[in-house]
């Protein structure tokens, strides 16, 4: 039974409206200048709105979907008291955008601009609270406290201090605060992509890229497992959300992957690891492409390149850990008639391609403005809905709007997350905690490559538990990545390495958000399921390691030595899936698996002297089982 059209959808229409009419420079049409940081007022302020009129003050578990709440609820006395004040704090941006011009040229607030900022700011760490849990906003209290308390405290936090009213200031005025860039970029990029894939979901794409999936990977062993990695990747790069991607695909994949042989453990950690990884995925990468293309100030098409091949590579190991898994635990094909033909799965949805097609088009080839290029593949979504058989995937006028409403539902969160990670980054630009904390890892590592990126990626893992993708991407981007460029790593390879070790988090113990959703669903253990995912997104640890080594995986070089890069790396990543899962043409004994395991390594190492060791430690390891089974043949 459809959704009904009551006053939330309404709402989160007009919402979606203003956005992509903002985005498409609409108002220039009219002769209005609308200024980008009253834009930003308008828009974090419809987002508190719903919020507070969602979302109860004991919040939601990380990883629930806020569509969760499908209506109004009875909103009490404080949550209207706390909307006031953000409402008023915000307002005055939209009201008085003079007012807030002149502050800037002043440098500092009076009483008015000093109540009016904490009115602002109180609402918005509250709003973080409620939709992604207490982590997040104790991160930002943290560093706000250690920006006023500076001067008593020891060692690496020591600094001058600053007042709260210059604090209040960072935050209200300057570009580094609320109205900065992050929340530019949930403004202007985001919710129109979440709007896309929303559209695209109401359209039936994602059952589509489902049954393509199987199709392609259901007749070979392990079918559905594998199908669950292509249907989590395809689906992951447009959906942005690891625990949304999770429980999207993993109602149809987890249950299939149990049915054929699959431990409920295993089928969880499948789909988490692949729902995680879609985030790393081009074209869209969660559309953490965007705010990473903006704060290194590159293009979207450099960084999709880039990171093309570690991607691949990351789901390589993952497909081939799924077909060793089958082959040791002998798991048979599913039979053919059970799987929907390909031929004919394609002719009934083939149209679902266009738009992404159309996107892709417009991202790089036309090199249009990400948010201009989504409005315009919307329409595509929209047109190509109609050549469905089934109606119930038309984008009627009524199934439009309930798709805005989902894309709106799933924006607020990032909405909440980027204004308030804007406090988080003027606190550091006014301490220089980020900075200090960058130089800190690299003395530690007495500036040594290999154990800085050891420590990044430690604490880039511990950063990111608890948080969804964009928050940890900001916030590691803002401590970590520094301490990488500062050792003369590409600012594309620092930043993609800290995303790899951020995501991991996902599906890594004990925080492993991914796995909480999969492991509901496959009714296994979380504990166990997590190690699973471990072993299963080991490539999350490893192929950054690698192109951070070797530039060739990030397309970068020549020619000779991008092929060389990336055939080594291949034959690494399929020795790292044999090794972890103790399988390759047959069972592996712990002194097979220690040589595969580090010829991997070496294999997807820099230049050409470490793959050829690496191939020599496979060959010693592989060679004689290959032997008896000639033998036996």
């Amino acid at each position: 039974m459809s959704r009904r059209i009551g006053p939330l959808t309404w709402l989160a229409t007009a919402i979606a409206i203003y956005h992509l009419v903002v985005v498409a420079q609409g108002p220039t049409w009219f002769g209005i200048f609308l200024p980008t940081q009253l834009h930003k007022a308008v828009s974090i302020s419809c987002a508190m709105i719903l919020i507070f009129l969602l979302l109860p003050a004991r919040g939601r578990k990380h990883g629930e979907d806020t569509q969760a709440e499908s209506r109004f609820r009875r909103v009490p006395w404080y949550d209207w008291l706390l909307l006031a004040s953000g409402l008023i704090g915000a307002g005055f941006v939209i009201v008085d955008h003079e007012a807030i011009l002149d502050y800037g040229e002043y440098g500092f607030l009076d009483g008015k601009g000093i109540v009016l900022g904490a009115m602002l700011a109180v609402p918005v760490l509250e709003a973080v609270r409620r939709t992604t849990g207490w982590v997040l906003p104790a991160i930002i209290l943290f560093f706000v406290l250690v920006t006023i308390f500076q001067q008593y405290l020891p060692g690496l936090l020591y600094g001058r201090g600053y007042p709260l009213d210059r604090m209040l200031y960072s935050a209200y005025v300057s570009e580094a605060g609320i109205f900065g860039l992050p929340l530019g970029i949930a403004a202007n990029i985001v919710i129109v992509f979440l709007i896309f894939g929303a559209l695209m979901e109401g359209a039936g794409a994602s059952r589509w890229f489902m049954d393509i999936a199987l199709a392609l990977t259901g007749w070979s062993r392990g079918g559905p497992a594998k199908a669950a990695v292509v249907a989590s990747a395809m689906f992951g790069s447009i959906s942005g959300s690891p625990s949304g991607n999770s429980a999207t695909t993993g109602v149809f994949t987890i249950p299939l992957m149990k049915n054929i042989g699959y431990t409920p453990a295993f089928a969880a950690a499948v789909e988490a690891v692949a729902s995680t990884g879609g985030i790393i995925l081009p074209p869209v990468m969660g559309a953490i492409v965007f705010i990473m293309a903006e704060w290194i100030e590159t293009t979207y098409t450099e960084i999709v390149i880039a990171a093309a091949a570690p991607a691949a590579l990351y789901f390589l190991i993952v497909f081939v850990s799924v077909h060793l898994q089958a082959r040791a635990q002998g798991i048979a094909a599913l039979p053919r008639t059970d799987l929907p033909p390909l031929w004919r799965t394609l002719r009934r949805g083939w149209y679902y391609l266009i738009p992404i097609g159309a996107l892709i088009y417009f991202l790089v080839v036309k090199s249009l403005p990400p948010g201009m290029a989504a409005i315009y593949s919307c329409a595509f979504v929209i047109a190509v809905s109609f050549f469905a058989r089934d109606r119930g995937h038309w984008l009627t006028p009524a199934r439009i709007m309930r798709s805005f409403e989902d894309g709106v539902t799933r924006w607020i969160t990032i909405a909440a997350i980027t204004s308030a990670v804007g406090i988080m980054i003027g606190a550091l630009e006014l301490s220089g905690v980020g900075i200090k904390f960058s130089r800190f890892i690299v003395d530690l590592a007495g500036g040594d490559l290999i154990l800085t990126l050891l420590f990044v990626g430690i604490v880039s893992l511990i950063v990111g538990m608890g948080l969804d993708a964009t928050p940890a991407y900001i916030t590691l981007a803002t401590l970590m990545a520094p301490a990488l460029v500062r050792l003369g790593v590409p600012d594309i390879a620092a930043h993609l390495y800290v995303i790899y070790w951020g995501l991991a988090s996902f599906f890594t113990p004990p925080t492993c958000i991914a796995v909480f959703v999969t492991s509901g669903i496959a009714g296994s253990r979380v504990w166990l399921t997590g190690w699973e995912a471990v072993r299963l997104g080991i490539a999350a640890f490893l192929i950054p390691f690698a192109f951070v080594l070797n530039h060739g995986l990030l397309m970068r070089g020549s020619v000779e030595s991008i092929l060389l890069a990336i055939v080594t790396a291949v034959i690494g990543a399929t020795a790292l899936s044999a090794a972890t899962r103790g399988f390759a043409l047959s069972a592996l004994n712990p002194a097979q698996r220690v040589p595969i395991f580090a010829g991997g390594l070496l294999l997807i190492g820099p230049g050409l002297y470490y793959p050829l060791i690496g191939l020599a430690l496979c060959a010693s390891a592989i060679l004689p089982q290959a032997l008896r089974s000639a033998r036996r043949r």
